[in-house]
């Protein structure tokens, strides 16, 4: 177990709109495996049944009578590097797996088949009812599927797989221009001195967002200065575009934005939260308007970067960044 907040440092690989989804389950007679990998935190409905019985928010097997145990199979979007994981039984009190395992293979099956090789990135962990179980990972390994082992039967609210979407670069066209921050691209989210209503990683999401919950949004400002956050390219290239959007920002966006960028060779990610004080910028102060794209041609060509310094003054929120350019 550890106490890292995974969903502050890494994006949830195992979301649908990634292209996540839950192929196989050898049991989900009370609880639909889809919803296991449901974006929404798991609810508690008092007095909601189905033909099966009670309805529970997540994946629930039926009690098992004989030996052996269920598990689940998570076909990630894309090959992702996992950091950690949270198996969450949110409203599982007596109905939940006293123990689960985790294993990962890589396949271009839904299902991966017989020959599939899978590696044990999380040994048999004892659960509790009710709780977060947040487990750390140690393996640089690019995973495209998970098997869920529970032990013997039971329900599980929610899994969340926290990590880096993985990307081959070498097999990719450097003469093509493409978003560079885009998560399917390898981009990560950094840290934000400010993720009150909206995680940073939304920002690099794909396609465009669907409410105002679905940007990065601090909370109101009642001091001296502005809010900001740092973001990883998936790859160091040069930024020939870029798009703010604020769709669904309407009194919170920020009435300006500028970028700061640079190719970053060492030191760790609190290293560089205290050198990107001093980055170049990328995008000079702009102002910006409400529930609208922005699209900016970079103020200065600062050559191949790696990092991004989102400055958002004073405070406020947006939905989307691209930053469209070639890698180098």
């Amino acid at each position: 177990m550890t106490n890292i907040d995974f969903s502050r440092r890494f994006i949830n690989l195992a979301q649908p709109r990634l292209g996540a989804k839950v192929t196989f389950a050898t049991d989900d007679f009370f609880a639909d495996k889809t919803r296991l990998i449901t974006p929404e935190d798991a609810v508690f409905v008092p007095g909601k049944y189905d033909e099966n019985g009670k309805w529970m928010d997540g994946w629930e097997s039926r009690r098992k009578r004989g030996v052996g145990h269920d598990h689940c199979i998570v076909r990630l979007g894309q090959a992702g590097i996992i950091h950690g994981v949270d198996i969450d039984t949110s409203h599982f009190t007596g109905n939940f797996p006293p123990a689960a395992s985790i294993e990962a293979c890589v396949s271009d099956a839904d299902v991966p088949g017989d020959d599939a090789v899978w590696t044990e990135i999380v040994p048999a962990t004892s659960l509790k009812g009710d709780s977060h179980h947040l487990i750390a990972i140690r393996d640089n390994t690019p995973w495209t599927h998970l098997k869920l082992h529970i032990y013997p039967d039971g329900g599980v609210a929610r899994l969340r797989v926290y990590g880096e979407m993985f990307k081959d670069w070498s097999s990719a066209d450097k003469n093509l221009t493409l978003d560079l921050a885009a998560l399917e691209n390898g981009g990560r989210p950094v840290v934000a001195n400010n993720e009150h209503f909206g995680v940073l990683a939304n920002i690099l999401a794909p396609g465009k967002g669907i409410n105002m919950g679905d940007g990065w949004e601090t909370r109101r400002r009642r001091e001296p200065g502005n809010d900001w956050a740092i973001i990883e390219l998936g790859h160091v290239g040069t930024i020939e575009d870029i798009l703010v959007d604020t769709a669904f920002f309407k009194g919170n966006y920020p009435s300006h934005i500028s970028l700061q960028a640079a190719l970053v060779e060492g030191g760790t990610d609190e290293s560089i939260v205290v050198e990107s004080q001093f980055w170049p910028e990328l995008l000079a102060k702009s102002p910006l308007r409400a529930d609208d794209e922005h699209p900016f041609s970079p103020s200065t060509d600062l050559g191949p970067i790696s990092h991004v310094r989102i400055n958002i003054f004073p405070d406020g929120g947006i939905s989307r960044l691209r930053l469209v350019g070639k890698p180098a």
